[in-house]
């Protein structure tokens, strides 16, 4: 191998590293204004937020009696209880 072929190789060589290197650089970079945009856009949409995931509102803490006995009438629980609530009658 002459001289000049190992110079064309090493450059080969270089200009495959930088190649490789600006194309991972590509693949795993994220534009600057991703978070940025995002933030706007949640900032945005807070007044739209629902008041139901808030489980720290006074609203949110207690079922009504209303949602309890909807609740109670349509489970199992309370045929088993007006079934057996008389055995234990004396």
């Amino acid at each position: 191998m002459d001289r000049m072929q190992m110079i064309k190789a090493a450059a080969e060589k270089a200009r495959a590293e930088k190649e490789f290197k600006s194309a991972v650089k590509r693949v795993y970079s994220k534009p600057k204004n991703y978070y940025n945009k995002l933030t706007a856009t949640v900032k945005k949409a807070g007044h739209q937020a629902p008041g139901s995931l808030e489980c720290f509102k006074e609203e949110n803490m207690y079922y009504t009696d209303k949602e309890t006995q909807d609740y109670i009438a349509g489970s199992s629980l309370m045929d088993a209880y007006n079934e057996g609530k008389n055995d234990w009658d004396y």
